[in-house]
């Protein structure tokens, strides 16, 4: 070694033998090629080569000489390095240079070179790639952690091999640098931040995005140095996270983004970061926690993700975020749950209820990203759902706004056709999400126009998808239908009628653009285009759009006859989508994309395109159902028995034959149905009938064949079918059949001769014959039918008890058990009312002696001979019939006027009857006949007696039966302004005279200064002045006060020289004058017009006579609780609304009132009056559901009303003795409006009683008659009636009712299915009867007299009995309305234990009054 010292102290330079000296003397050329041998030499020397590395000594001293170093020649560089590089792999681990600035130089020299690795297509690219790989091999770079400027050279290499790597290098390129400097990491002491900072910024988005093989080098050196680097990440994270320390580092900004790649570099990077995390979650900083939130959402829902089993508190710690202050916070959440969701199905439980709270957030925006979170996880795979998280979508379908309903709706459909439609995951899936076409098609029962389009939209495109083939798009539509709950049934019923009635409209402003021009041309085309602008979203821009589409048919013949073709009845699916086409692109512009008037084309095309039903597709329903009757259809695979199909498939036929009865004419489908009517099966049988009557029309003429054999059919059904069918038959052959006189003949005449009471079960058939005969021919067999009626059905049938009827306690039985006889006796009396009907005179005095007959089987309680022979339930039966009958009657002008004020009385106190069925078909068939605008307006005050009903659900239905009337009417006047001269027989507040009177006769108000009876005066009262004064349009409230002040003037019609019943009607009227003064801040004002008292009720005013007396005891001031009634939101429909605009201005004669003054009176002229409440105009809270629930879903019956604070001095009066029932205070409010049911549900809810109420007695003291002690368990004596409240009946144990119901239906000039007119400018709710109750009858022990219950002993409940579901649910849904009845239930129970007293016969009311 002594030797090679010497040599290098001497300074010569050897060379490798055949390479002369290389200075700057020779030319580049030269130099390159001395160079490359010098290359070679160095290249096969090795570090054993003591004497060759002495040798050549000097030469690798002089090769990193400055002249080599800064030579301007590339190539010459790149020789030079790859010598020095060799040189540092002979000569180590000592290298030949020793000054540290020499060092520092050769390195960064050496770094400088490398940069000639970005070009891999260059010649000399192998050389670069051979000085990277020697340099990575032998480590050259730890030479330099002796160094002072060691982080310098670093930093500079990184830089430069970050810079340099792109997608031209192979995988070895990579691997070398990841060894270069992951050597650096491991092997020196530190990292320095500026060296950190040179790896993390290939991280960074920005960075990540330009130079992907940056970030590949950057996470391959940091996965192989983790544990090394590990320590100086931390405190990176540390200095800037927890510290606060921005300066630090020019990556700090980006501090989340680099967490989130190290995460998915290597979790170990971050084991002391995360905890950072957590406290960074709970920062006062919105943006701050928002970086984070955002940061953890990627980091827990990676598809790999271990972070929240690894991780516990950080995950428990980002979930609270989910109810973080700051919005966008929460919406961030909310969007991670579906990622979530989609990668981590076991965290789906963690989310779920963090996601409810949040389906009810305040912001839309996050109630709509819930949904479309937990919708986009079921639609990749519905197993990371789970039942909860669906139903907050089905929640959703109810939200205030729109846009989140739409969501909720769209995705429930998506999940609906992919699972169940197409069968993507199996029938457990399909299963699962069953219910959703059922709560898709409840909605629409909503308000809002909007919703109901969009249900059409989705029915026609993923329920029943109109794109299918003809037979498969049946079938679809066949099981559909066969699988849908009752009331979505009627929901798809309701929506079918409403689009036929539409296309309707549509042809009738066709029919009128082909008319000359003129001032009725311009009414009539005004009048109709508000009718269809009343169908489109948005009327007050639509109703301009419509006007311009009807410029457009007058000018567009084309555009016409393609319209005319789609309206038509005979148009098919196929052309329907060719004109919708057509017509669509003729009125589109290229020009314009944006076109408000097409979309509102496309809305009308929409709803009146025949996109589903034509006479190919009924022929394929036929055959479909045809299948199933011969057994080869797949009914059990589609899980559908076969008989339910079947039936479910003739209801369909059914409603289409309303809806499309065009379609049903061809011969293979009558034929079908002919075969119907041969099955065992009644419902199938009748469904046949009802289609042929509505579709018959041309068959005579069409298709003889068809007639020949269908008439001996109808004939038989009508003499010895069910009693059902026999009606049917007889309207099909009143409807099809033109000779139909003779025929009625051969059916009457031997039915007349054969009567005979011997056999009561013979005798329901002929009587229902008999009686739709009397009703459609009551000219023909005008004498027969006066002896039959007076001879047979009077004196040998109504007036004898031939059968003793079973002793029981029931109060009502299932049709099934009701005897022969009194089936009998009720279609006897429905004879006398249809033969009535049919004549429609009262020359004969026929009508009084029926009323007189009525009101006898009303005032002896059902058992009219009293002879006591009759079973309960068959007295209730009767009372029913007889009610039901003297309303039917009412419904005539001719017969209404001979109904007396006592009949009139009589007939409303049954809708108190002690029968909780009675009550609730007689409210029903008054609420119809209210609905139609047939019955007067004074039976709708009859509802003011529910105010007492035991039952809650029955107070709810009347009430939103008043709603509903008071609502169509208001709606009615203004759109008909031209009726304002009947105004006394149509404005709602006209109701109240009648109310004051009714209850003035009210047999339970016997003291006039009681107390106790004038605060359920009060109650009656404010029931029906509640929602009056809802509104104050034009001043009502003055008129109501105008018209209270003017009873006052007068005496009582009915018994004028009664002082007592005088004093009594000026004391409801103070009752009614307190209410609304308490209730109004403007009843002081001048009434718009002078009130109209109905002549029959109040006798003229005296104007010699003041009467200013106040008839009210002092004690009754507390009891009027000051406060604004509020908005009662539309509630309820219970059944169809009105029919078509036509059909009702013919019927208005039937409702005039002989008033004494004249009529022209009106507080809210129809011209200035505004638009009806819709769900807007209730305060809502943003996440608050609106106000229409669907029918049967039982989760969230309505809340029902809040009862309001009462003064301190009505506490000490309720107090001071026990109360008869649970109460309302006066108070009322309806704050909670926006969560009650839709019309039709909550009357389908309110009708299913749990079997706790249905057991136990109601809760209030008979009306009329003072309390007696203690009961008896004992019959109770002839002629009384119980008062415990029955469980309703099946639904198919009321077939009398239906049927009633059915005549009453199809009186009407058009039938109701044809054409249901909507209210208001959002849209009507459906018609939907009220679904009966399917719950036992229950046992109901007799009790007082009317409506109003006793307190007695709760009934015990029946072992294994319990609450039903919609029962549990409600009282879980209803704790509000719960806390304020308690009170009042537990004085009820207490004054129950204390009555003792024997029940005794009564002797007041309805029987004094005869």
């Amino acid at each position: 070694m002594a030797h090679s010292k010497n040599r290098a102290t001497d300074g010569k330079i050897t060379y490798p033998p055949g390479v002369k000296e290389i200075s700057d003397k020779i030319s580049k050329e030269e130099m390159v090629r001395r160079l490359k041998m010098v290359v070679k030499t160095f290249m096969d020397m090795d570090q054993d080569s003591e004497e060759e590395k002495e040798l050549y000594l000097n030469l690798a001293l002089h090769l990193a000489s400055d002249f080599f170093l800064k030579h301007p020649d590339k190539d010459v560089r790149l020789l030079v390095a790859c010598c020095l590089a060799d040189i540092f792999r002979i000569y180590a681990p000592e290298a030949p240079y020793t000054s540290p600035d020499k060092l520092k130089d050769i390195f960064m020299f050496i770094t400088r070179q490398l940069k000639g690795l970005e070009d891999t297509k260059s010649a000399q690219f192998n050389r670069y790639f051979y000085l990277l790989e020697n340099i990575a091999w032998v480590k050259s770079y730890n030479i330099c952690f002796e160094l002072e400027d060691s982080n310098e050279i670093f930093t500079q290499l990184y830089r430069t091999l970050f810079q340099v790597i792109n997608n031209g290098h192979n995988q070895k390129v990579h691997m070398h640098m990841v060894d270069l400097m992951s050597s650096i990491v491991c092997e020196g002491d530190s990292v320095s931040q500026e060296l950190l900072d040179t790896v993390l910024v290939n991280l960074v988005p920005a960075h990540k995005n330009l130079n992907k093989q940056a970030y590949d080098l950057a996470k391959a050196l940091l996965k192989r140095t983790a544990q090394a680097i590990e320590p100086y990440i931390t405190n990176f994270f540390n200095q800037v996270l927890m510290l606060g320390k921005t300066s630090v580092s020019d990556l700090s900004e980006h501090v989340f983004d680099l967490i989130l790649e190290l995460y998915n570099i290597d979790s170990h990077l971050l084991l002391s970061v995360l905890p950072q995390l957590e406290f960074k979650l709970k920062s006062n900083d919105n943006d701050e926690r928002l970086q984070v939130v955002k940061l953890l959402a990627k980091m827990f829902g990676a598809k790999d993700s271990e972070l929240a089993s690894q991780n516990k508190p950080l995950w428990q710690c980002y979930l609270g975020r989910f109810n973080d202050i700051h919005v966008p916070i929460r919406l961030e959440c909310v969007k991670f749950a579906s990622h979530c969701l989609m990668n981590h199905p076991d965290l789906a439980k963690d989310l779920t209820e963090y996601l409810k709270v949040r389906s009810h957030d305040p912001e839309e925006a996050i109630r709509h990203d819930v949904i479309v979170s937990i919708v986009t996880a079921s639609k990749k795979d519905l197993a990371l759902v789970n039942d909860p998280l669906l139903n907050f979508v089905r929640e959703r379908t109810l939200d205030k706004r729109w846009r989140v309903r739409k969501e909720a709706m769209m995705g429930l459909a998506q999940i609906y056709k992919k699972y169940s439609l197409q069968g993507e995951a199996g029938k457990e899936a399909a299963k699962q999400i069953s219910w959703i076409k059922d709560k898709l098609l409840h909605i629409y029962y909503q308000n809002s126009i909007d919703d109901r389009l969009l249900v059409e939209r989705i029915f026609a495109q993923y329920m029943v998808p109109h794109n299918l083939e003809t037979t498969e798009r049946m079938k679809c539509l066949y099981y559909l239908y066969a699988t849908l709950d009752s009331n979505a049934v009627k929901a798809l019923n309701e929506m079918w009628k409403c689009q036929n009635m539409l296309r309707h409209h549509v042809k009738d402003l066709l029919d009128l653009v082909k008319q000359p021009k003129s001032d009725s041309y311009n009414k009539a085309v005004f009048s109709k285009v508000m009718v269809i602008t009343r169908n489109l979203p948005d009327p007050g821009k639509a109703q301009d759009f419509v006007k311009k589409l009807a410029q457009v048919l007058e000018e567009d013949e084309k555009i016409r006859k393609q319209l005319e073709t789609l309206v038509s009845p005979s148009c098919s699916c196929k052309q329907a989508e060719v004109c919708v086409k057509d017509i669509t692109k003729k009125l589109g512009s290229p020009k314009q994309p944006s076109n408000p008037f097409l979309e509102m084309v496309k809305f009308l095309l929409e709803r009146i395109a025949p996109v589903h039903i034509d006479t190919e597709s009924i022929s394929a329903l036929i055959k479909q159902v045809n299948k199933s009757i011969e057994g080869t259809a797949d009914d059990e695979d589609e899980g559908v028995p076969t008989e339910q199909a079947i039936r479910a498939g003739l209801e369909l036929l059914k409603v289409l034959s309303f809806t499309h009865p065009v379609s049903f004419h061809s011969a293979e489908t009558f034929e079908s149905l002919l075969g119907c009517l041969k099955m065992d099966d009644e419902k199938v049988a009748e469904a046949a009938l009802q289609i042929f009557k509505n579709t018959g029309g041309k068959l005579e003429e069409s298709f003889p064949h068809i007639k020949s054999v269908l008439l001996p059919v109808l004939q038989h059904k009508a003499k010895k079918g069910p009693p059902r069918q026999a009606k049917y038959a007889i309207r099909c052959i009143h409807a099809m059949f033109s000779n139909r006189d003779t025929h009625f003949a051969q059916i009457f005449e031997p039915l007349h001769k054969s009567l005979d009471t011997e056999n009561m079960e013979q005798l329901i058939t002929p009587l229902t014959t008999l009686g739709h005969l009397a009703m459609l021919a009551p000219e023909q067999f005008a004498g027969p039918l006066k002896s039959l009626v007076a001879n047979f059905i009077v004196k040998d049938l109504l007036m004898n008890d031939r059968i003793p009827g079973k002793k029981t306690t029931k109060l009502w039985v299932p049709d099934d058990e009701v005897s022969p006889e009194t089936l009998a006796k009720i279609q006897g009396i429905k004879l006398m009312v249809r033969w009535l009907l049919g004549v429609k005179n009262n020359q004969s005095k026929s009508g009084n002696s029926t009323l007189r007959m009525l009101t006898a089987i009303l005032n002896s309680d059902g058992d009219l001979t009293e002879q006591g022979k009759m079973g309960k339930p068959d007295m209730s039966r009767l009372r029913l019939a007889a009610g039901c009958a003297v309303l039917r009657l009412a419904q005539e002008p001719c017969y209404h006027e001979i109904i007396t004020l006592e009949q009139y009385q009589l007939c409303a106190l049954v809708i108190n009857d002690e029968c909780y069925q009675v009550r609730q078909a007689f409210a029903q068939k008054l609420h119809k006949g209210l609905c139609r605008l047939r019955l007067p307006l004074e039976y709708l005050a009859v509802f003011a007696l529910c105010a007492k009903d035991p039952v809650k659900e029955r107070r709810a239905h009347a009430r939103q039966c008043l709603v509903k009337n008071i609502n169509l009417r208001r709606e009615y006047l203004k759109q008909h302004a031209a009726v304002s001269e009947k105004l006394i027989s149509l404005l709602p507040e006209y109701v109240v005279p009648y109310a004051i009177h009714l209850l003035a006769h009210d047999p339970d108000y016997v003291k006039v200064q009681d107390i106790e009876q004038l605060k359920d005066i009060k109650e009656a009262l404010w029931f029906i002045l509640e929602i009056l004064m809802a509104k104050n349009e034009n001043n009502s409230h003055a008129f109501i006060r105008k018209m209270v002040e003017n009873i006052k003037q007068t005496k009582d019609g009915q018994s004028p020289d009664d002082a007592k019943i005088n004093e009594k009607l000026y004391t409801v009227c103070d009752v009614a004058m307190n209410i609304v003064i308490s209730k109004s801040t403007t009843y002081s004002l001048e009434s718009p017009k002078d009130p109209v008292l109905p002549a029959r009720y109040f006798t003229q005013p005296d104007k010699n006579f003041s009467n200013t007396k106040n008839y009210l005891p002092p004690e009754m001031k507390s009891f009027f609780t000051p406060g604004k009634p509020k908005a009662a939101n539309v509630l309820g429909a219970v059944n169809k609304p009105l029919s078509a605009t036509g059909k009702l201005q013919t019927k208005l004669s039937r409702m005039e009132t002989i008033s004494n003054a004249s009529s022209n009176s009106n507080p809210s002229s129809p011209g200035r009056s505004k638009g009806r409440l819709d769900s807007g105009d209730v305060d809502h809270s943003e996440n608050e559901d609106i106000s229409m629930k669907s029918p049967s879903e039982t989760e969230k019956p309505s809340r029902g009303r809040k009862r309001a604070a009462a003064s301190s001095q009505e506490d000490k009066a309720q107090e001071s003795k026990p109360k008869r029932g649970r109460k309302k205070a006066a108070n009322t409010s309806t704050d909670d409006a926006e969560e009650q049911w839709g019309e039709d549900s909550n009357i389908a809810e309110a009708s299913i009683e749990t079997e706790d109420e249905q057991n136990s007695p109601p809760k209030r003291g008979r009306r009329g008659r003072p309390p007696k002690s203690a009961p008896k368990e004992e019959t109770p004596s002839k002629g009384r009636r119980g008062r415990r409240r029955a469980a309703p009946p099946p639904e198919e144990e009321n077939e009398d009712e239906q049927e009633e119901e059915e005549e009453e239906e199809e009186e009407d000039a058009g039938s109701e299915n044809m054409e249901v007119k909507p209210r208001g400018r959002r849209g009507r709710k459906p018609r939907a009867e009220v679904p009966e109750p399917t719950s036992e009858s229950v046992e109901s022990t007799p009790q007082k007299r009317r409506g109003r219950p006793p307190k007695s002993q709760t009934a015990a409940k029946k072992p294994g009995g319990g609450r039903t579901r919609a029962a549990v649910s409600q009282e879980e849904e209803s704790e509000e309305e719960m806390e304020t009845s308690q009170q009042s239930e537990e004085e009820a129970e207490e004054e129950q234990s204390q009555e003792s007293s024997p029940k005794v016969r009564r002797k007041s009311g309805r029987r004094d009054r005869r």
